[in-house]
């Protein structure tokens, strides 16, 4: 098959079925960050063999998931080689990428079995072992531990240039079958990582990205958990962006693929997102449903983290998470009740997450008519969010900027819009 010949049958391959001219749309953005750069007609042209797609051949393999390398001209793109090129582009471009509907049902695709086992038998100059799986979950639990702290916006390129440096040279090596699988879970992680980032940045078309190369590592390594974790993540940002079909259909597979876990952490955590894209869908009596049976998950779970990606996944986010699903059934004294929970009684020891706890509570204080309370809640997240870059950060002073002017104007008003110019003079 000639280049053009394998973009169009990729291209008609998709479900649903693609047009050229939608096919355009999504390279340009996937390249410039917007539509306009590509039309239907240079597709046509590339598909007919009339031009070359030189300048767009890295695009192409990443919208279609191929590789148009010589002498693979019909093999499925490899994710390892994919994810690279993904965080060399990352580096090298340092472009906005708008995220869209159709790239997250991409992860959903078949993946490829036989990923592992292919590079067990292809063989590198470097040989690996658990010592560098290890390292791998090391540095990932650090850069977490960091971002979680003040924010995505703090370490993304270090984690980013370990990806496609240290990580990319032991990928690329020798070992046996069962350390590949650990090698691809460890690097799902830290990739899953770097998307979590990228989205807290507000870059979140190239956090889509990252997230479905997770979700792809983690199938092609068998571990269920990260792979339903992965999803979990797309599901989650296609909420925030208002793709709620996708919501619901990421959030089922996240389900379908964490259903015979015995985590609790990991039942609760999926439940609560399929709970959380149930309430966006409206679906209040699927999301009433999910939510208890996440209730249910976190109350026989243990306090401690576990060694697992999901088992980490404490009481507090449980309840934080429950208690923005119940505002948004509107049962208000329950959001209060949660929020409250996860502040004062399970904690919440990271800076953003609690200065993000505090930003919701005031907000549904207010709802609520207590217009004291939350002006205190809001000035305690300013206090929290000192130093913390975080674009959930933003919106919630956003949020609060917003509906200051509803208030009677008194002294904590002021106070309040004074705080706020001064931290965005500050970071302007």
């Amino acid at each position: 098959m000639t280049i053009g010949e394998c973009i169009r049958a990729a291209r008609e391959a998709r479900r649903p079925r693609c047009s050229q001219a939608t096919l355009a749309d999504e390279l340009s953005v996937a390249r410039w960050g917007k539509t306009g750069f590509c039309d239907r007609q240079q597709v046509y042209r590339w598909e007919t063999g009339r031009r070359v797609p030189t300048d767009w051949l890295p695009y192409i393999e990443e919208v279609l998931n191929l590789d148009l390398s010589d002498g693979n001209k019909k093999a499925p793109s490899d994710t390892v080689g994919s994810v690279m090129r993904l965080g060399g582009s990352d580096v090298e471009r340092r472009q906005f990428l708008a995220a869209s509907a159709a790239v997250g049902l991409a992860a959903l695709d078949l993946t490829d079995a036989e990923a592992v086992t292919r590079r067990v038998n292809k063989g590198g100059p470097v040989q690996v072992g658990m010592g560098e799986v290890s390292a791998i979950r090391t540095m990932t639990t650090t850069l977490g531990d960091a971002a979680s702290e003040l924010g995505g916006g703090h370490a993304r390129h270090l984690a980013v240039r370990y990806l496609t440096v240290d990580v990319q040279r032991w990928l690329n090596g020798r070992f046996t079958e069962p350390v590949g699988r650990e090698l691809f879970g460890a690097a799902s992680q830290l990739v899953h990582l770097i998307g979590w980032m990228a989205r807290d940045e507000g870059n979140q078309g190239l956090a889509q990205r990252y997230h479905v190369h997770s979700y792809k590592l983690a199938a092609e390594a068998g571990e269920n958990e990260l792979a339903a974790t992965a999803l979990r993540g797309l599901a989650d940002q296609a909420i925030d962006l208002g793709h709620v079909p996708t919501a619901v259909r990421l959030a089922e597979a996240c389900a379908e693929r964490g259903r015979k876990l015995d985590n609790p952490k990991a039942l609760a955590y999926y439940r609560n997102t399929h709970a959380r894209a149930a309430a966006a869908d409206g679906d209040h009596t699927t999301a009433s449903r999910l939510l208890r049976s996440a209730q249910t998950a976190i109350e026989n779970a243990p306090a401690l983290p576990g060694e697992s990606w999901a088992s980490h996944y404490s009481h507090g986010r449980w309840a934080h998470e429950s208690g923005m699903i119940h505002a948004k059934l509107n049962d208000l004294p329950a959001a209060e009740e949660h929020l409250h929970l996860a502040l004062d009684i399970h904690g919440l020891d990271r800076k953003r997450t609690r200065a993000i706890v505090l930003a919701d509570l005031g907000h549904v204080q207010l709802k609520r008519g207590n217009e004291t309370q939350a002006l205190a809640t809001w000035s305690a997240f300013l206090d929290c969010a000192d130093g913390v870059q975080s674009v959930r950060i933003d919106d919630g002073i956003s949020n609060m900027q917003a509906r200051l002017p509803q208030i009677k104007d008194t002294a904590a008003v002021q106070e309040l819009e004074e705080r706020i110019i001064m931290r965005r003079g500050s970071s302007a």
